[in-house]
């Protein structure tokens, strides 16, 4: 019988992910990781195979009702805004803004990780972004930016919070998370 899951072990203080493994009937291991092709891993010294300590395989389903991303929808120019707004209004519902540009290295990083945060709160407040090479500058005005990236909550029609994420990602991910908790 085998095993078909997800692996991780600790090598040298750090934790090391296999999106692909799978056991088999002797106990053996197998992951296969994309750089460095396939790592055996058995409990038998004798066979020359690789003994790895401190494993562990979690047997893993995949939850296909809910999604890990959403992907922000762009706002356009500034009537696009006040429909948002308005539909967010009769709904009772926050939005949040975030206002980049493509050629921002930090905002570009920093997309991918709002995206995990919108599959987070999708029922409870939706996600935006705008390019703010793409827009007219009225909206940019509007939204009274002069730093990327900016993410804002915007609530009943204004704006009630914002983050300037010139740090490190994982710090405005966290900044943004309690700034959504504090508004939902």
């Amino acid at each position: 019988m085998s095993v078909i899951g997800t692996c991780s072990h600790f090598v040298c203080g750090e934790v090391h992910q296999w999106p692909q493994c799978s056991a088999n009937e002797k106990g053996y291991l197998l992951f296969s990781h994309q750089k460095s092709g396939s790592i055996w891993v058995g409990s038998r010294k004798r066979e020359g195979k690789i003994k790895l300590r401190n494993m562990r395989v979690e047997a893993m389903s995949p939850d296909l009702s809910r999604s890990s991303e959403i992907e922000m929808e762009e706002i356009t120019d500034s009537d696009h805004l006040d429909q948002i707004l308005l539909h967010a209004h009769h709904n009772s519902q926050p939005i949040l803004i975030d206002w980049m540009a493509t050629w921002c290295r930090k905002c570009i990083y920093l997309k991918p990780k709002l995206e995990k945060l919108a599959a987070e709160f999708h029922k409870k407040i939706k996600f935006y972004y705008v390019d703010v090479n793409k827009v007219p500058q009225t909206l940019v005005k509007r939204g009274n930016i002069s730093k990327m990236p900016t993410i804002q909550l915007w609530k009943d029609g204004e704006m009630k919070a914002e983050v300037i994420g010139g740090h490190k990602a994982w710090l405005v991910t966290e900044e943004v998370r309690e700034m959504i908790q504090k508004f939902v």
